[in-house]
């Protein structure tokens, strides 16, 4: 402790800021790294502090949510059409409310059909194909009360990721990795370790603040959104015993890991994400600095940049304000999507052949890898795209544990789902569309199937 001191104090002396001014930066960021970088252990399941308040909420309020965010969605889509018609004042003329509520006639259509989807599951009235549990059921009592309660945390305590200089910290220490092996800024594997301990949906909510901002390019957010979204250790967890593979799960992980790495190594560097401009979001311009003076260490730079924003908060006020704007920019924005577009996405995956014609190609793959029953498998290398659980659903009945190895570790490290992390980007501000996300998952899995392959023969041989 008594070195830690001396280090900090000689850093304050060659800035010259104060005690005061680097405890602003200190404090909360240490408090930031505990909540949403350091792993525990809750109820037996590896998750990060974030989540263990989640857990405990969504745990009390588990009757609530769904009909809770129901209610939710209908007031957004009425809001949105109340704003579309009349253009109140009220509405209008504040930024926050206006971003909120006065969206595009595409984005109210979408709002109405997730209330309207809502409100038949929670009734248990209408189509089969709707409501069952393995469509709107799925999304509206399994991956939006998860994502209502998690979102309520991270929203809430991000600016402590976010505000107080953490991020110029480790974007200038990590620098001299980040751009030559990923040609991101440093800031950038905060990203990724926010999404590793925690969730990948934090990851992306993270990434799309920093755009916003003028901290990431278009280019540099596509990339992190689309490559850094790794699925949490928690969620891991899951699959791996749903598969039925828990004795693997050191294994797998590692595999998703290596495989995931030779992803974000080489995807950046290809059509589509090689083709977005490397420009700032334009109402903030650029707002990042990652240079270092020649006659300062990075390490000290790094410090002096962290004390420099951390002053720039004025008070604890302002930073929970911005915090209540992202849960209702969540809430009332986003997860209406997410019960439409996810109740669609596992509508063609349970009831169309869709995903089953578009496996096809990749049965002779899996062959050529020597996956046993390839034919069961490739629905599974494809399904992904619609849900992250879906391959293990399909999966779970496979007798090879080997094949399921692989299908775990695939849907791991495809990462682009529509259900979840797709509707994030397309809501976002960053500028990736559907397509792109179709050829980036198609990318992922052409790239990370080959070296899961291998390591699956060798933990099986």
């Amino acid at each position: 402790m008594e070195v830690g001191k001396q280090n900090v104090s000689q850093l304050q002396t060659r800035s010259g800021r104060s005690a005061k001014e680097a405890m602003k930066f200190i404090i909360p960021s240490l408090i930031g790294v505990l909540l949403f970088l350091v792993p525990v252990t809750y109820e037996g399941n590896m998750t990060i502090g974030v989540g263990i308040f989640a857990s405990y909420f969504q745990g009390m309020l588990e009757g609530v949510l769904p009909l809770f965010m129901t209610i939710i969605f209908g007031i957004s889509a009425l809001m949105a059409i109340y704003t579309k018609l009349l253009q109140p004042k009220w509405i209008v003329t504040q930024p926050f409310l206006k971003g909120l509520f006065d969206v595009g006639t595409f984005w109210i259509a979408i709002r109405v059909i997730g209330s309207v989807f809502a409100i038949m599951t929670v009734n248990g009235i209408g189509p089969e194909w709707i409501i069952s549990d393995y469509t709107g059921g799925t999304v509206l009592y399994s991956l939006v009360p998860v994502l209502t309660t998690w979102f309520l945390f991270a929203g809430l305590l991000m600016p402590l990721l976010l505000d107080f200089g953490l991020m110029d910290f480790f974007g200038t220490l990590l620098q001299k990795i980040m751009k030559p092996l990923f040609q991101l800024p440093g800031r950038s594997s905060i990203d990724a370790l926010a999404s590793w301990m925690g969730s990948g949906t934090v990851g992306v909510l993270i990434t799309t603040k920093q755009f916003e901002e003028g901290y990431y390019t278009k280019r540099e957010a596509a990339v992190i959104a689309t490559n850094f979204s790794v699925a949490s250790i928690a969620f891991s967890l899951v699959i791996v015993s749903f598969i039925g593979l828990e004795s693997m799960f050191v294994q797998l992980y590692g595999t998703v890991v290596i495989a995931g790495i030779a992803a974000a190594v080489i995807c950046p560097r290809i059509p589509p994400l090689s083709r977005k401009k490397d420009t700032y979001y334009e109402p903030v311009g650029m707002q990042i600095s990652e240079s270092v003076p020649e006659d300062v260490s990075r390490l000290q730079w790094g410090f002096e940049k962290a004390v420099e924003k951390a002053s720039e908060v004025k008070s604890v006020g302002e930073v929970t304000k911005k915090g209540l704007q992202n849960v209702f920019d969540i809430w009332f924005g986003l997860i209406p999507l997410v019960m439409a577009l996810g109740t669609l996405a596992l509508v063609v995956a349970e009831y169309t052949p869709v995903f089953d014609v578009l496996a096809y190609p990749v049965v002779p793959l899996l062959e050529l890898l020597q996956i046993p029953q390839a034919a069961d498998a490739a629905p599974a290398m494809i399904v992904g795209f619609a849900d992250m659980f879906l391959p293990a659903v399909v999966g779970s009945g496979i007798e090879s544990e080997l094949t399921r190895f692989v299908i775990a570790a695939m849907s791991l490290t495809q990462l682009i789902y529509m259900s979840e992390i797709g509707i994030l980007l397309i809501k976002s501000k960053i500028p990736i569309s559907f397509l792109d996300l179709f050829i980036i998952f198609i990318q992922r899995t052409i790239i990370t199937l080959p070296i899961v392959a291998l390591l699956a023969h060798f933990f099986f041989m």
